[in-house]
């Protein structure tokens, strides 16, 4: 179901009462994904004080996709209502990618679908403070990369961000067969890219980036004299991690509930988003068979394209939107100042810098991002 995000109350609710402007149905279950005006009533019953007797009281909450509601008003999605609304696609015909698509009567027809995709650890279920949002105007798609979230993970398989960026485009060749929209985070951002880099405008129309990530991992070949430090450091821990019963005690202690809430909390700016709703979303997938031999694959691998030398190739609309205060991709290292140089050097590139906002923007402030995100859509798309 999709709910207005706000302080969470507990009452003994004796009638529940939903309609569709119909007339009341009782039990009836809200569609995980419809923007079509909604209502419901929670009836419950308080004893009064006074009169020392029950009475009841409704509470009432109108919910309507024509109008009243803030263009950056972030709907947040509840996780077990996505997982059980996602569709398996069978990618090169053996391999099941999870996906997830949301669109609304009231959305354009003119306008481009978006297609979402998640960074390092993360799934579909870190976009469900943006899907509700976006889904009002666009029909939107978003992807569990493989070896990520509920897509398949296979033992042996040799992860690159050139596999990931061919994933994408057959995607949309096979699935969405419109051009697109490709919206990333991270490793994500890059893996949307590589695939603009090596396709045309018949499959991707534009792009968002969301702290583009400089490469796979931490051995991405940049000019940061803090990565070269750590070089040593890196090559010794892949070597670690090729053995197995190294590699799954670290594994076992990274996605640990604490481990992942501190590492959360250091990429985040807004603390209170990282809540035990973001850690299980994070946790759950890496309990899955095949989640350690991807860590590994990942981790160990090979970097892959830099963004920095992919950007100039790409001429569709890009919207660069980055957190000032993030660790993993900072604006004073190499890939951050890259992109912010990059506005003046190619005229289809635009960046706004979110003030306060960390590694993942989309979850860490979801109404900055729609307040920047959605008039540069209708703008540049004209509708």
């Amino acid at each position: 179901m999709v709910r207005a995000r706000a302080p969470s109350f507990i009452i003994p609710i004796t009638t529940l009462r939903i309609g569709n402007g119909n007339g009341d149905v009782k039990g009836l279950r809200l569609p995980l994904l419809s923007n079509k005006s909604w209502q419901f009533q929670l009836q419950f019953q308080q004893r009064n004080k006074v009169k020392k007797k029950r009475q009841n009281v409704t509470i009432s909450y109108t919910n309507s996709s024509s109008g009243g509601d803030s263009a950056s008003a972030a709907l947040e999605l509840e996780v077990n209502e996505i997982r059980e609304s996602c569709k398996m696609w069978k990618w090169k015909g053996q391999y099941s990618i999870n996906y997830l698509v949301s669109s609304s009567p009231n959305s354009h027809p003119n306008s481009p679908p978006l297609l979402l995709v998640h960074g390092f650890g993360a799934s579909i279920p870190h976009w469900r403070r943006n899907i509700g949002t976006l889904a009002k105007s666009y029909t939107v798609y978003a992807i569990d990369l493989l070896g990520f979230g509920a897509s398949d993970k296979p033992v042996g398989y040799s992860y690159t961000m050139e596999g990931w960026a061919q994933l994408i485009l057959d995607f949309l060749d096979e699935v969405v067969k419109k051009p697109t929209v490709l919206i990333g985070n991270s490793v994500g951002s890059l893996a949307c890219v590589i695939a603009a880099s090596e396709s045309n405008q018949t499959l991707v129309r534009g792009l968002v980036l969301l702290n583009c990530a400089g490469g796979m991992n931490n051995k991405a070949i940049v000019d940061d004299w803090r990565i070269k430090l750590l070089f040593p450091l890196l090559w010794f821990i892949d070597f670690l991690l090729k053995q197995r019963p190294i590699a799954s005690a670290i594994f076992e202690r990274v996605k640990q509930r604490e481990t992942l809430r501190n590492i959360l909390l250091s990429i985040y700016a807004n603390k209170e988003s990282v809540d035990e709703t973001l850690v299980e979303i994070m946790r759950e997938p890496a309990n899955e068979e095949g989640a350690l031999d991807a860590f590994v694959s990942i981790v160990t691998g090979p970097p892959g394209p830099n963004p920095v030398q992919l950007m100039p190739s790409i001429s569709i609309p890009v919207l660069v939107l980055w957190g000032d205060e993030d660790p993993f991709t900072p604006l004073d290292g190499p890939v951050g100042k890259y992109f912010s140089s990059v506005p003046s050097k190619l005229s289809n590139v635009k960046l706004i810098v979110l003030d306060g906002v960390g590694h993942c923007p989309h979850d860490d402030r979801p109404e900055l991002v729609h307040e920047k995100l959605l008039p540069w859509l209708a703008e540049t798309f004209n509708f």
